[in-house]
This record gives C-alpha cells, sequence and structure tokens, in this order.
C-alpha cells in the first residue's frame, strides 16, 4: 500500500466539551503504524462494546450516538500490535498510532508445554463448542460486494446474414458498446437471523446501495432499442427462434421479442400494465433481498469452525501440512501462528493465528493452490483461478467467540469459442419454415473479480421461536449512486468505504439517467 505522509485532522469540536454532552458527529480516524506510517488494515476499534474494522487503508468511522461522551474510551487492537485505549477527548487527531509488539517466547510457554502445531489444531477443535457462540443469532451487519469484470477478447466472423441490418458494422456497435473494464458496488446493512446452516437464514434490510456507471447501461439500451427496430422490420410476430451453438439448441417464441403497445385510452390495459409493473417492482425487492441473504448464508456457513467448511484444516488436519511457523500477539494475548499446506487434494494454504490460552482460532488467511474449477467442454472454458481472503474472530461480552469481519476475493476467467446460429422459422408460412438465419463464429474471453466484505457489529443469541416467528419483508431496493455520496450512509456505523469507492464517479448525472 502507499505510505502517506500528509496528516489529515479531524474536526471534532466534542473533543473540548465537558464530559456531560452528548455527541451528534462522527468520529473518524486512520490507524497506522507507528514505525513506517503504514496503515494498518482489519483493525478492531471498540466504542462501549461496539466494535467496527478498519478497511485496507486503515480508515474507520464511528457514529457518536447520545449516549456517548468524553469519558468513554476507544479500544484498538491488531495481531502483531500492542492495543491502545483511552478516553475519547485524548484522540484529538485523525490518525491513531500502533506500535509493534515484540515476541517474547517465555510469556507464549510459561503455562504451555511445548506443543507441536498438531496438537495445537486438535486442541482447537476440542474447543470449539467451548469457545464459539452455535445456535440461533441475530446479527447486525454490513456487506459490501466490489465487481470488476473484463473484457479481453471479442473476435467474431459473420459465416451467413440474411438481414442486411444485421452487418459486420452493427454487431461492431454491439461490441464497442459493451464496456472492456466495469466496476460495481453495492452495500447493504441488515439484521440476518439464524444459525451454521446456510439454508436456515432470515434477513432483515435495513438500507442498501448501488454504485455504478449507468451511462455504460444507457449506451446498451440504445442498442437494445435498435436491435428491436431490426428485428420488428423483418420478422413475423408469429415465428419462433432456434438458436444452435455446435451441438446444442434452444427455442425462443418471436412474441417474447415484441412489446405490446398500449393505447393511452384504453384505461383497462393500462391499470394491466400499471399492476403488472407494480408486480414487477416487488419481485425485483425480493430478488434482491434473496440474493443477499444466499450470499451471507454461503460466506457464514463456510466458516472454518464448521465441518462442511472449504476451509477445513480443524477437522482434516491429516490432510494438511502444519508448521508451528511464529508467535506473535493480539493486544497481551499470545498467539500461535501456524501455517498449513495441503499434502495432496486440499485447495487451500494459510495462515492459522490461535490463542495461546484457550485455543481459539482467532484469525485465518487463505488462499487457494489450483483452480477450484478448470473445464474446457466444445469451445467452453472456465477457470475460477483465485479464492483468497481472511477471517476474524472477537470475544463477545459473555466470553464466547463470533465473527467480526470476513473477506475474500474471487477470480474466474470465461472463454466461448463456438459457432452460433439464430434461424427464424415460421410453420404459417408456405413453403420453407426458414425465413432469415443469423451465423457467427465467436472466439470470446472474459475475466472478472468479485470481492465481499462482511462486517458483524453486534451479535445476539436467540431461540428457535424468535428465529421462526420473524417474517422478511422485502421492502428494500438498493438506492443507484452515479457517484459515491458520502450523505447515504449518514446516521448508520458502516465499514469505511476506500479511495476508488469515494473517487468513482460516472460520466453522466443523476438527472441525466432519471
Amino acid at each position: 500500500m502507499m505510505v502517506t505522509k500528509q496528516f489529515y485532522y479531524i474536526f471534532l469540536p466534542f473533543i473540548l466539551l465537558q464530559s456531560s454532552l452528548a455527541f451528534a458527529q462522527n468520529l473518524s480516524a486512520r490507524v497506522l503504524d507507528s514505525v513506517t506510517q503504514k496503515p494498518i488494515a482489519y483493525a478492531t476499534v471498540l466504542l462501549n462494546n461496539k466494535g467496527v474494522i478498519t478497511n485496507e487503508e486503515g480508515r474507520f468511522t464511528f457514529l457518536m450516538t447520545d449516549n456517548i461522551n468524553g469519558n468513554d474510551s476507544i479500544f484498538v487492537s491488531c495481531i502483531g500490535y500492542k492495543s491502545i485505549g483511552a478516553p475519547i477527548r485524548e484522540f484529538s487527531e485523525n490518525s491513531i498510532y500502533l506500535s509493534p509488539k515484540a515476541i517474547e517466547l517465555k510469556e507464549v510457554i510459561v503455562s504451555n508445554k511445548n506443543y507441536t502445531a498438531k496438537e495445537i489444531v486438535a486442541m482447537v477443535q476440542d474447543s470449539l463448542e467451548k469457545n464459539y457462540r452455535y445456535g440461533f443469532t441475530k446479527k447486525r451487519l454490513f456487506l459490501r460486494e466490489t465487481y470488476t469484470n473484463y473484457i479481453q477478447k471479442t473476435d467474431y466472423k459473420i459465416k451467413e446474414s440474411t438481414i442486411d441490418a444485421f452487418n459486420k458494422a452493427f454487431l461492431d456497435s454491439v461490441i464497442n458498446t459493451v464496456p472492456k473494464q466495469d466496476t460495481y458496488y453495492t452495500e447493504m446493512l441488515g439484521d440476518l437471523y439464524g444459525n451454521e446452516d446456510e439454508d436456515e437464514q432470515k434477513l432483515g434490510l435495513i438500507k442498501a446501495s448501488e454504485l455504478y456507471d449507468k451511462n455504460k447501461r444507457l449506451d446498451f439500451e440504445n442498442l437494445e432499442e435498435r436491435f428491436n427496430e431490426i428485428i420488428k422490420k423483418n420478422v413475423k410476430t408469429d415465428s419462433y427462434f432456434k438458436v444452435k451453438s455446435g451441438l446444442f439448441g434452444t427455442k425462443l417464441e418471436a412474441d417474447e421479442l415484441f412489446e405490446e403497445e398500449i393505447d393511452s385510452t384504453d384505461v383497462a390495459s393500462l391499470n394491466k400494465q400499471l399492476a403488472e409493473k407494480k408486480k414487477d417492482k416487488e419481485e425485483q425487492k425480493k430478488f434482491f433481498a434473496n440474493y443477499k441473504r444466499r450470499t451471507l448464508g454461503n460466506l457464514y456457513g463456510n466458516l472454518p469452525i464448521f465441518k462442511d467448511s472449504d476451509y477445513n484444516v480443524l477437522f482434516k488436519p491429516r490432510r494438511y501440512e502444519l508448521t508451528l511457523e511464529d508467535f506473535t500477539y493480539i493486544g497481551d494475548k499470545a498467539l500461535y501462528v501456524i501455517r498449513f499446506e495441503p499434502k495432496g487434494s486440499e485447495d487451500y494454504e494459510g495462515k492459522l493465528y490461535i490463542n495461546a490460552e484457550d485455543f481459539a482460532l482467532v484469525k485465518m488467511d487463505f488462499k487457494n493452490t489450483k483452480p477450484l474449477r478448470n473445464f474446457k467442454l466444445l469451445g467452453v472454458s472456465l477457470n475460477e483461478y483465485l479464492a483468497e481472503g481472511s477471517i476474524l474472530f472477537g470475544k463477545d461480552r459473555d466470553g464466547l467467540y463470533s465473527l467480526r469481519y470476513y473477506e475474500i476475493t474471487k477470480g474466474n476467467q470465461v472463454g466461448f469459442k463456438r459457432p452460433l446460429q439464430i434461424i427464424e422459422k415460421n410453420k404459417n408460412v408456405k413453403g420453407r419454415r426458414k425465413q432469415n438465419e443469423l451465423h457467427l463464429k465467436i472466439n470470446a474471453s472474459f475475466s472478472g473479480k468479485n470481492k465481499y466484505e462482511v462486517v458483524v457489529f453486534d451479535i445476539d443469541p436467540i431461540n428457535r421461536s424468535v428465529f421462526d416467528s420473524y417474517v422478511e419483508d422485502n421492502i428494500v431496493l438498493p438506492t443507484y449512486m452515479p457517484n459515491y455520496d458520502p450523505e447515504f450512509w449518514k446516521g448508520y456505523t458502516i465499514m469505511e468505504p476506500n479511495t476508488a469507492i469515494k473517487e468513482f464517479t460516472s460520466e453522466v448525472s443523476l438527472e441525466t439517467v432519471k
């Protein structure tokens, strides 16, 4: 990461106020290494038992509520550093410095014998039920997803086209309309009800946003209008299409490509159209909520403390080469650092950070050692080449550990090298059924990276009856933002956005795209 020499000052007038005065601002700061001046990512910041995580640039923001005053203390901790804690009024700058903590092996082994890596991992597994919170909970959490897509190749050759408008110029305009690189951000805050079973989850959405350049979508919509005009002029409404790609084919009715035009004086038809749009809106809300719930359920159900996790080193240690690589600290707690590498068919390598006192896993770093999926079949290829990230656990007020932060980046590459035929047929026309044909030979490849970040702020145990009685309302859709809006999340505690998000701008304004 870039090292910044410039220090910014937070505007916190409440520091000068009396301790009894209530606060209504945000506390923003950056956590830095006191030696290197580099940002410390994924440090834990606690205020009145509420926690946030610093982003990859070391930044965090706390919502200052009415019950917080200058005597309340902030505690900052990160693996490998001395923890600090001080009243809010003492943080007068926007930079908080953590000092690296030297390793003293005597402190680590004074109450433990010289365990091997295998023995330590075995004790972690034996202590799971004692150390971690299982069963139904209600979790207030924040999810940020970042999707970046790249077009690497878009070669094609027209073998045949009986519709003059479907020519090279038109197809080139299709390709040129699709952006070579596109980034999409989406964020949500909500309450997740459930247990370790990814199918036993319910989500109460509070607020959500999406940030992308809609101008690129508008270009595509304009192209779609041109396509529809070509279809209307050249294709019969009672036709059907056969779409073939090599050995594979499917059927599509032509009337599915035509939108019904409504007479503005036809009240019944207009009401029907409005009802359909309302239904579509409800379906969009339901789809959005279901997608977020499944995403969170998949991430949460794959934690290494669960038996069916992809990161199964705790439950299948014999399949890994385990090495006690180092010792470190989180605050005053000594940690074992164990490296794991697959012996055979397992997919991941990484490091385990284990509390030497209670043998709880407090952090896991992981990265795949081989493609998770890699196949080529009849000109179609898929390579899931990347899955790496970190998982952090923290201790709750009752002494049990639960998820604090989960970050994973996934990368994939897709290739398509096949012939493509679109044939219009019509059984109501005398003579040959085939009316038109577009025959292409395509050679295209795409790649993308998807990053998921989950921060858990609060977690409360609930029972089965509370879970069963909670009903999802599915009333939230993400608010579209063409440019980053720092006011959107005002009044809510989230994970601080990075510079790329803050500086994101579209080529058009919101008024243009409405």
